[in-house]
């Protein structure tokens, strides 16, 4: 296991973090997604600190708060260390009736890192993040938020969730400019499958030294090697149920089919593969696993011991590639010959 900085930080973290979205069960979504309860979790949460892994996500929207406290309740009875651990949760997403029960505006925002404290049975969580875009609240208001809970010793350091690469330019040019903390981190969606943030978002995160952790490294399971153009997976799988994030299905069938291959010459499962990918992109800090299950556990955190070849990850590229857009070839043909020179000049 490596330890990753995040962002700019001084913090280190490892580049598998344990997601706790299949804690807790309940109705709606969440129960498709997981209903592991206290034991099982903390069985999981047990291994994954045994693996190596020093970083736990969790949110207070899933499973309406349950997930949190079994995290919380889950450290207290495993006896872990309070700076052995790095723990992240999110704010935003509706967590009760009324109108200002959800959103990031500063209300909502000082509410949830109080409810959220209590039931993880923390003084502090280390990474606090926006959970998604919120139209309806100033930027400036929400930055403020954050800054009051980073100088109140509520919260170590400051991300974001979900958001795009102006979202998240304009929120950095806001605390340049009042001199608050800024966003350490982005958690978005990435996978082989789905590289869309490599045209925005990835290029911003390199200019400002942003962290990126990864959710939903498999696609929603359809990278587990139990999909494919001939394969619809187990009855009552995940992916069969909630079938999210969207994706562009041929593509990802020919990302499975050349991801087959490198697994059975490994002997190893292509879901370990498709981590393995992510784990080769540079600009990945912490890709976020969640399992229901030791064995699916084990698989992923096994993810760390591949080393994939030039040629692999060529081959990986080129069938998982983003087909063009404006103004991306525009900027290529452009600044082909500075590029060059760049690459010439002596540094």
């Amino acid at each position: 296991m490596r330890y990753n900085r995040l962002g700019n930080t001084g913090l280190f973290i490892s580049e598998l973090c344990f997601g706790t979205m299949t804690f807790g069960g309940g109705e709606g979504i969440w129960g498709m997604i997981g209903d592991l309860q206290q034991k099982e979790a903390e069985r999981l949460i047990a291994q994954a600190l045994e693996g190596g892994i020093n970083f736990i996500d969790t949110a207070d929207v899933y499973a309406g708060g349950v997930a949190e406290q079994i995290t919380g309740q889950a450290l207290k009875n495993l006896g872990v260390k309070r700076d052995e651990v790095v723990i992240a949760t999110k704010v935003f997403s509706q967590m009760g009736a009324g109108p200002n029960s959800r959103g990031a505006s500063r209300a909502h925002i000082l509410d949830g890192i109080k409810a959220s404290l209590k039931r993880l049975q923390l003084d502090y969580v280390d990474l606090y993040q926006i959970h998604g875009f919120d139209p309806a609240t100033p930027m400036e208001e929400t930055v403020r938020a954050l800054e009051s809970l980073v100088s109140q010793g509520l919260v170590r350091y400051v991300g974001v969730s979900n958001w795009s690469a102006w979202q998240i330019m304009k929120g950095l040019g806001i605390a340049d400019r009042l001199g608050f903390s800024r966003f350490a981190s982005l958690q978005a969606y990435y996978s082989i499958a789905g590289r869309d943030l490599e045209r925005e978002i990835v290029p911003l995160l390199e200019s400002e030294g942003l962290g990126l952790m990864v959710w939903s490294p498999l696609a929603g399971g359809l990278l587990s090697g139990k999909y494919g153009r001939d394969l619809s997976g187990e009855e009552g799988s995940r992916r069969v149920i909630f079938d999210f994030p969207p994706v562009d299905l041929e593509r990802a069938w020919g990302v499975v089919d050349c991801m087959r291959p490198m697994a059975e010459a490994r002997g190893c499962s292509v879901a370990r593969i498709a981590l393995a990918w992510l784990l080769h992109q540079p600009r990945v800090t912490s890709v976020i696993i969640g399992a229901k299950r030791p064995d699916q556990l084990t698989d992923n955190l096994a993810a760390v011991e591949i080393a994939l070849s030039t040629d692999e990850l060529a081959t990986l590229d080129e069938v998982s590639r983003l087909p063009q857009e404006y103004p991306a070839w525009m900027l290529e043909r452009q600044g082909e010959v500075r590029m060059t020179q760049l690459k010439d000049a002596k540094h």
